[in-house]
C-alpha cells in the first residue's frame, strides 16, 4: 500500500488514465505497454525513489489484473 503522497498522485494519474484509455477501447496489452512507459519516465527523471517505483508497479498491476476496475455497470431496467 502506498503512503507516499507522491506516489500515491502518480497512482490515482495512472488508474484515471487507465480507465480512460479502457474507455477508448483499449484493452489489458495497451495498458500495460502504457504502464511499462510511465514507469520508464519516473525513473529516467528520478521522480521518485526505486522502491517506491516498485511499489507503485505492484499496486498499478494489481488495479489492472482486477476485471472490476473496468466493468461497465449495467443499468437498472426502468419500471413504468
Amino acid at each position: 500500500m502506498l503512503q507516499d503522497a507522491t506516489a500515491i498522485r502518480y497512482y490515482q494519474r495512472l488508474t484515471d488514465a487507465f480507465v480512460d484509455h479502457w474507455n477508448r477501447g483499449y484493452r489489458t496489452s495497451d495498458l500495460r505497454l502504457y504502464l511499462e512507459g510511465y514507469l520508464a519516465a519516473l525513473r529516467h527523471a528520478d521522480a521518485l525513489e526505486s522502491y517506491l517505483i516498485h511499489r507503485l508497479e505492484e499496486d498499478t498491476l494489481r488495479y489492472l489484473n482486477d476485471p472490476s476496475n473496468f466493468a461497465v455497470p449495467e443499468s437498472e431496467p426502468e419500471i413504468y
